[in-house]
């Protein structure tokens, strides 16, 4: 089983979404987890737009990446490259392969269809690295 951990500032959205994401989808193998290096809560529209693809993130909790150290993983994806607010965290544990992903903040404007739009990306972008994998090429 390969191990994914997202991570994003606050924990609360893009990261989340992932893990439920791939945690449905993909967990034949393989197991998300998801983190933040300020994190602060799964926020109401990311679990609302989740449930309307049958995928039930409201179980999920804000993490601190620190709570990772220990743990090695196959791939760390950070959600945040490219945000203007802020710094994205760094995972300082043991990683076989780091992926940087542009995604959007839902949170900024806290509109349902930017939740929505942020969570079709990660779908997609998720598949093609799931799919990417499968094909030896990461």
């Amino acid at each position: 089983m390969k191990k994914i951990l997202f991570l994003c500032k606050e924990n609360s959205a893009r990261s989340q979404m992932a893990e439920g994401i791939v945690n449905h989808f993909y967990k034949d193998k393989f197991i998300a987890y998801s983190a933040g290096s300020n994190p602060k809560y799964v926020h109401p529209l990311a679990i609302h737009v989740m449930r309307e693809i049958g995928i039930d993130i409201s179980n999920q909790r804000s993490k601190s990446v620190l709570e990772f150290l220990n743990e090695e993983f196959d791939y760390v994806i950070i959600v945040c490259a490219g945000d203007k607010k802020g710094v994205c965290p760094v995972f300082p544990g043991k990683v076989k392969k780091i992926i940087y992903w542009e995604i959007p903040n839902p949170t900024e404007n806290e509109k349902i269809e930017n939740f929505r739009k942020v969570r079709d990306l990660l779908k997609e972008k998720i598949e093609n690295l799931i799919n990417t994998e499968k094909r030896g090429e990461l």
